[in-house]
């Protein structure tokens, strides 16, 4: 059977029927309700391909994190979304989501982003609800129309805000820096430079080490 807008499913019976369609068709489930995804604009691929450059820059950088585009992930019995960026910490690296046999992810990503234009509404307001209910720590929502970047730290229940020098630290992955007004305005080399000095930093370089306990005891459990 095929997917409508507006459809009320549970999370199995949608994906079997997802499954059906080309790669190249989007849905989402949020809240048990099916959303089809809108043609984008350049506008929506020229933000969304700065934002990704940042934290494919942080996950190369930080051994047992990596960046997902538009990965469909399992959060519940009435949600599965396909967000359009996400920043994971790997199963064998203690994170809190896993891959499943069919190379999807279940369970939520530490960290999800969204580009909003069209789907502002739906962002800020169902899939934020579906992402912090699911246990998705923070969330990332890039608006087009202002432009405006909007960051929710849930465990805090509070957003992060830029500091005095425009910049937002992730609270989740230590050295994440993103200046706000940097990539706002599309200044590339200026964001480039906040995100190294992120790198560089000793929460960085501590997390780093967290992780790689994380993954040596697991290994150690396994074995």
């Amino acid at each position: 059977m095929l997917l409508h807008n507006g459809d009320h499913l549970a999370q199995p019976e949608f994906h079997r029927r997802y499954e059906a369609y080309p790669e190249d068709v989007k849905f989402e489930l949020v809240g048990g309700i099916v959303y089809v995804a809108s043609p984008l604009r350049r506008s929506h691929g020229r933000r969304h391909s700065q934002l990704g450059s940042i934290l494919q820059r942080y996950s190369e950088e930080t051994q047992g994190v990596e960046t997902l585009d538009n990965v469909t992930t399992i959060l519940g019995e009435e949600s599965e979304p396909q967000p359009d960026l996400a920043l994971r910490i790997l199963s064998e690296y203690g994170g809190q989501s896993r891959e499943t046999a069919d190379d999807y992810v279940e369970g939520p990503p530490e960290l999800v982003a969204e580009v909003a234009h069209s789907t502002r509404a739906i962002d800020l307001h169902q899939k934020r609800l579906d992402y912090q209910q699911a246990g998705v720590r923070e969330y990332l929502v890039l608006c087009i129309e202002g432009p405006e970047l909007i960051w929710f730290g849930f465990r805090s229940r509070g957003c992060i805000v830029p500091d005095g020098d425009g910049v937002c630290r992730s609270r989740v992955f230590p050295g994440l820096w993103i200046d706000a007004p940097a990539l706002l305005a599309g200044i590339g080399a200026r964001q480039s430079a906040v995100l190294r000095k992120g790198l560089s930093s000793p929460e960085h370089s501590a997390f780093v080490r967290r992780l790689q306990r994380r993954h040596d005891k697991l290994r150690g459990k396994r074995t």
